[in-house]
């Protein structure tokens, strides 16, 4: 439960602190995109950031993934 709990708080804090950076390093780019989702566009955003975005939620995602798929301690063993 420990080890669970530890890793949902590196991920998710790990997740934060780059998406800290990227607003912090995105803020001077020229290259602007917007993406259509089908049913309206977003709004301009650097191309840069758009990558970025996509590499935190990876980080975050698979942190929480690994989190919750880890097998319980007591359940390999034969009481």
């Amino acid at each position: 439960m420990l080890l669970r709990l530890r890793l949902l708080v590196a991920s998710l804090g790990g997740g934060v602190l780059l998406l800290l950076i990227l607003c912090l390093g995105a803020q001077n780019l020229d290259q602007r995109a917007r993406l259509n989702l089908g049913f309206g566009k977003t709004a301009e955003l650097p191309t840069g950031f758009l990558l970025g975005v996509s590499l935190v939620i990876g980080v975050i995602s698979g942190g929480v993934s690994t989190a919750l798929l880890l097998p319980r301690g007591d359940q390999g063993r034969n009481v």
